[in-house]
């Protein structure tokens, strides 16, 4: 048996779900896992953590509510999805956080937000302000404006980037990044039986990014390569990330309990 994970003093954390997630794979929402992530993260802030949600979802969102089987290629068409898919996101998860007594509010963020050192400051301050006052802000990349991030075509090129970098900014203790795969294997466990889970990575090299492979879902954008540079972005602040798959959102408790799940990626 392995010894825990010591995750008592943990008080801060950033919590990252991604499309596969919240939408089934006709790209209906997943009502079951909003309901788990909001019962969840709630409960977290009724222990005295303080929680920031990262959400992927508005274009997988918005493709399942016009019922659309395929990803649209053009970006005014993504840019209409992510606004359809926003509004009905944060509808939901008003419903469901309310239901445990929980309050949120809504961060859209674009990169050159970030990129700029006096609008970063008022991020941060803003978010510390929500996380002071109990709230659990929801961050989403605002896909309606920022074209440059659909599709990988800016160094957020994902929620996951973007994650990394809001929990490095407010001085999160820990990133869980919740997936559709268990942890960082050594080869793709999708096409590989014998693919063995990694519990711990210390370092992150070249070899490291030979072992990730492409893209996710259709409904969403990520791949592993991604979830590395996020990694390995809470690695040189010295922080603590977790990869686990988030079928079932309430493993969130089983982490911080200090169960072995996922991938831990910590300095060496």
């Amino acid at each position: 048996m392995a010894n825990k994970r010591q995750f008592d003093k943990i008080k801060r954390i950033v919590v990252k779900v991604g499309t596969s997630s919240l939408t089934h794979p006709n790209g209906k929402m997943n009502l079951q896992a909003i309901d788990q992530l909001s019962y969840t993260l709630s409960g977290l802030v009724n222990e005295g953590k303080q929680v920031v949600l990262v959400s992927s979802g508005a274009i997988g969102v918005g493709m399942g509510q016009l019922n659309l089987q395929e990803r649209p290629t053009d970006i005014p068409a993504q840019q209409a999805l992510a606004a359809l898919g926003q509004s009905m996101l944060m509808t939901i998860y008003q419903q469901r956080f309310a239901t445990y007594g929980q309050k949120i509010s809504q961060v859209l963020l674009t990169h050159d937000v970030l990129d700029y050192p006096q609008s970063k400051e008022n991020v941060n301050n803003a978010i510390n302000k929500m996380l002071a006052w109990g709230i659990i802000p929801i961050v989403n990349e605002n896909d309606t404006v920022a074209t440059d991030e659909l599709d990988h075509k800016t160094k957020f090129g994902d929620n996951d980037q973007l994650s990394a970098i809001v929990a490095t900014i407010i001085d999160a203790d820990l990133l869980i990044m919740l997936s559709d795969i268990d942890g960082f294997f050594d080869k793709n466990p999708k096409k590989y039986a014998d693919a063995k889970l990694i519990p711990e990575i210390t370092e992150i090299n070249e070899q490291t990014y030979q072992h990730a492979g492409g893209k996710g879902s259709k409904f969403g954008t990520g791949g592993m390569t991604t979830k590395l540079k996020a990694a390995q972005r809470m690695m040189k602040a010295d922080k603590l990330t977790i990869l686990a798959n988030g079928a079932n959102p309430s493993i969130v408790f089983r982490i911080l309990n200090g169960d072995t799940i996922g991938t831990l990626f910590r300095k060496g």
